[in-house]
């Protein structure tokens, strides 16, 4: 086939499409599908994806030949490629720009390093190893209409939205329980409802259903063929994978959980499961996660799992180690792993070397062979959310995934969001959790505080910044020789300080930003400019005397230093994050995010300051900081106490007290539905100059009904508009951004507009 298609290294939105060239014949046998290539494009040598092969071309005018072919390594996958036009669909973006976050920069020594390690191996895994056989397991070859229309050839074009399909089908459907639905063969069509959103749709009528927040079909409906198997109570039995023998995979973590074992079982059948975990406090999730892996693997498929940060992929990596009885069996993708390593791993995934990857926001790009099981673990996180173009989201591209490969899905974590509830109330994924009465066996004490009634009652707590409750529930852990994790909400020493006679908030006369004290001796300094304000006097009663508005987690250390002066009081943070602590008396200050694990669990865990997470002014501020401090009272021994110093009426303090974020999640939902935001609707940010933004707008042909809502003002002299519309709406949305930021590049407008779609900051 003389003729190849390549998608080019052009973020230009008008450019956004695969162009044709010609093939010479010295390089016909290295210009395969999925190899890196050069090619001269307006001019000048650019970087590109060999997509296919074909016989002619739909272009009217003379092809240029390939100029080179960079590496003969196909590291493009036709999956690979479809996913990434989906994404790029989705977003208003470019397939170019989505495939430079998926496919790490080429690392030859590294390249050659592989291809030595395969040969010495004895060749490829027991997995495809021609374009053809790829192209069987991802559902079909990627045709040229395809790869631009984001669909491979055999399978429904994924929307975003709807699948055109017959009804969904299976046991649960006939109201049987979520175990049984799980157990069950399933009858559900080769399109799944997709995974645009998480809203499931069935046929044209159900978009329309789904789009008002209707379920479709009920929870527990798993695809895939029934494999015979026998029960095991103890485990599933040993398999061989790849040459290697597979560890029997132990049920009994799974069974504390309603259809956790069915999960596992439907996983080692290689049927596709789409389940919504809720992890029980003190879950060891890594080796939950590993254990769905391996039984994945023991069915003969792969697994692709996506954590937050590198402290929860080292974890999960030790994890994984164990379970599947080595370090190779597995790879671990990560930015910060060197260019070369990280291209070892990512040829060892490509080649077929390991069924399992596991990584952070990236790898959920990585291909795998037969995918079976994909994950998130603590898919609230906005580490999971891409800063770059096209600003994809970690859940989404691995729903996107689900649907694509026909496997299943597993989103977990201690807390839900309100996009993980909708998966669960359309019937698209089943709930995974324990009943009331494992949770009890399970979770520590929770005791709430009011601030300021505390505070009255016992001044001389006012010096530890701990209430009375908070600071006995220390004291006992620290006298049974547990550690106590105290969470503060802001990191540094003094972050905010105000005039300490008239309260007034200390500003720079620079550049009017906010002071704040770096240290016990330290002069005032703008965070903003970074200039010292040693001289500073309030302007409005001209007072020198400074109070401090907000006490970080430094400040609150030394104090309980003070307080305690015979316990080892450590900090984990921006400055240095702590992985463990021994389980040992001893006092950890942390901010959201950073808390170690403790040996056995702390004694106690205080939330001090919860009112800087309760008024973000942020549509998810509620479920971030239930978010944030289930996360740290989830490291509390069963024994253990957590102290909140908040409003026990507010919804999100019962929640915690609960331990129950599924009706958090529901309530959010509702609350969301009803005001018209997302995951509900679909909304897209524009963000620009206000004559870009208005251009922007004006060249774009929005679907009907889509509602245009601002202008606000944003930063450096910019504006910001949202344009809403429903869930049935959003992939025409999209499009039609994408479309006219095209025309905007093509006419060289001088003024970006940046366009994100679903973003997480949109108050």
């Amino acid at each position: 086939m003389p003729v190849a298609r390549i998608c080019v290294d052009v973020p230009l939105p008008h450019l956004d499409r695969p162009f044709d060239y010609l093939v010479p014949a010295a390089l016909d046998a290295a210009a395969q599908p999925g190899v890196r290539v050069k090619v001269r494009f307006a001019g000048q040598l650019a970087d590109g994806y060999l997509l296919e092969r074909v016989t002619e071309s739909d272009h009217d005018g003379k092809l240029t030949f390939l100029d080179k072919v960079v590496s003969p390594e196909p590291v493009l996958r036709p999956e690979i490629a479809a996913l990434a036009r989906e994404i790029a669909d989705r977003y208003a973006g470019t397939m170019s720009d989505v495939l430079r976050l998926a496919i790490p920069p080429r690392h030859a020594a590294a390249e050659k390093s592989a291809a030595g390690a395969d040969a010495a191996a004895g060749g490829r895994a027991s997995s495809p190893s021609t374009s053809a056989e790829r192209s069987a397991v991802a559902g079909g070859a990627v045709a040229g209409g395809a790869v631009a229309g984001g669909a491979a050839a055999g399978r429904p074009a994924v929307t975003g939205s709807a699948v055109t399909g017959s009804a969904v089908a299976g046991a649960a459907a006939a109201g049987k329980s979520a175990a049984e639905g799980f157990a069950a063969a399933g009858d559900a069509p080769a399109g799944m409802p997709p995974a645009g959103g998480g809203v499931a749709a069935v046929g044209s009528a159900a978009a329309g259903d789904v789009a008002a927040g209707v379920p479709v079909a009920k929870a527990g409906v798993v695809a895939g063929e029934p494999v015979a198997r026998a029960s095991a109570a103890a485990g599933m039995s040993p398999a061989t994978e790849g040459g290697r023998n597979v560890p029997a995979v132990s049920e009994a973590g799974w069974r504390q959980y309603t259809a956790g074992v069915a999960l596992l079982r439907a996983l080692g059948d290689g049927r596709r499961p789409h389940a919504v975990w809720t992890a029980l406090p003190g879950e060891d999730w890594p080796a939950r996660l590993a254990e769905a892996a391996a039984s994945a693997l023991a069915g003969g498929r792969g697994s692709l799992i996506v954590v937050a940060d590198a402290r929860d992929l080292d974890r999960l990596d030790k994890a994984m180690t164990t379970a599947l009885g080595g370090a190779g069996a597995h790879v671990a993708l990560s930015a910060a792993l060197g260019p070369a390593e990280r291209y070892r791993r990512f040829l060892a995934a490509s080649r077929g070397r390991a069924r399992v990857v596991i990584g952070t926001r990236a790898a959920c790009f990585a291909p795998v062979d037969d995918l079976g099981l994909v994950a998130i673990w603590d898919d609230g996180d906005d580490l999971h959310a891409e800063p770059r173009a096209p600003y994809p989201h970690a859940r989404q591209v691995l729903l996107a995934r689900a649907e694509q490969a026909g496997c299943g899905i597993i989103v977990g974590g201690f807390a839900r969001t309100a996009e993980a509830q909708q998966l669960i109330e359309t019937g698209w994924a089943i709930e995974v959790a324990a009943a009331r009465g494992v949770l009890r066996r399970h979770m520590p004490q929770v005791v709430t505080v009011g601030e300021d009634e505390q505070m009255a009652r016992d001044p001389g707590a006012v010096s530890a910044r701990l209430p009375t409750a908070a600071w006995r529930a220390a004291r006992d852990a620290l006298l049974r020789d547990a550690p106590v994790l105290i969470q503060v909400p802001r990191r540094g020493y003094i972050p905010s300080v105000a005039c300490a006679e008239c309260y007034t908030a200390a500003r720079c006369p620079n550049c009017s930003g906010p002071l704040a004290l770096p240290s016990a001796t330290a002069p005032p300094l703008c965070r903003w400019c970074g200039r010292v304000a040693a001289a500073y006097a309030c302007p409005e009663c001209g007072s020198r005397r400074l109070r401090a508005s907000v006490v970080g987690a430094r400040r609150t250390a030394e104090e309980l230093a003070r307080a305690f002066p015979d316990t080892p009081v450590r900090t984990s943070g921006r400055d240095g994050v702590l992985d463990r602590v021994p389980g040992q008396a001893s006092i950890v200050v942390s901010t959201p995010g950073a808390e170690p694990v403790a040996d056995g669990g702390y004694g106690a865990v205080l939330l001090l300051d919860s009112w800087a997470l309760l008024t973000r002014a942020d549509l998810r501020g509620t479920e971030e900081a239930l978010r944030r401090w289930l996360t740290a009272a989830a490291l509390t021994r069963r024994t253990g106490t957590v102290v909140v110093v908040a409003d026990a009426s507010l919804a999100v303090v019962q929640a915690l007290v609960r331990f129950d974020p599924g009706w958090l999640a529901a309530r959010e939902l509702a609350d969301r539905r009803e005001l018209g935001f997302p995951p509900v609707m679909r909304m897209a940010s524009l963000t620009g100059t206000p004559a870009a933004v208005a251009d922007l707008l004006a060249a774009a042909n929005l679907p009907p009904g889509a509602e245009v809502l601002g202008p606000v003002p944003a930063a450096d002299g910019q504006e910001r508009m949202l344009v809403r519309t429903g869930r049935s709406a959003g992939r025409a949305l999209a499009l039609a951004l994408r479309s006219a930021a095209g025309l905007r590049s093509a006419r060289r407008a001088a003024d970006p507009v940046r366009v994100q779609v679903d973003p997480l900051d949109l108050l």
